[in-house]
């Protein structure tokens, strides 16, 4: 099961929580997956700040004895690209991802990635909004 997480959204909470209730019910392993695009040009403080969001999710989940790994991705490839790739490579069989309302502009200037993890998934998708 891979969690695509991004504690800057609220919505990333409850996907958290949701993801601890189905690893439970499921005994699953959980990927905390956070994406980024940059590489390089990342600037540290962000890079920092990513780091904490999966230190978080992943104490979170260990604290109930939940087996975790958190992997944080940075490159080239869009976040949603990343992602796909992420899942594909490491056999998920559920990607848990919180979605977020956006305008009509802020969809066709940002694009979506939970809409571009839903449409290109190589398994089912769990969206909580």
């Amino acid at each position: 099961m891979m969690l695509a997480y991004d504690r800057s959204i609220k919505i990333s909470e409850k996907a958290l929580e949701i993801a601890k209730k189905h690893a439970e019910t499921f005994n699953a392993k959980v990927y905390v997956v956070k994406s980024m695009v940059g590489g390089r040009d990342v600037p540290k403080d962000d890079f920092i700040l990513a780091e904490e969001e999966l230190a978080y999710a992943e104490n979170f989940l260990k604290a109930d004895g939940i087996p975790c790994e958190t992997r944080l991705l940075v490159g080239g490839l869009s976040p949603g690209e990343a992602l796909i790739e992420f899942a594909k490579e490491h056999g998920v069989d559920e990607i848990i991802v919180g979605v977020r309302k956006k305008s009509r502009l802020e969809k066709f200037v940002l694009g979506s990635t939970a809409q571009y993890i839903i449409l290109n998934s190589p398994c089912p998708v769990l969206s909580v909004v």
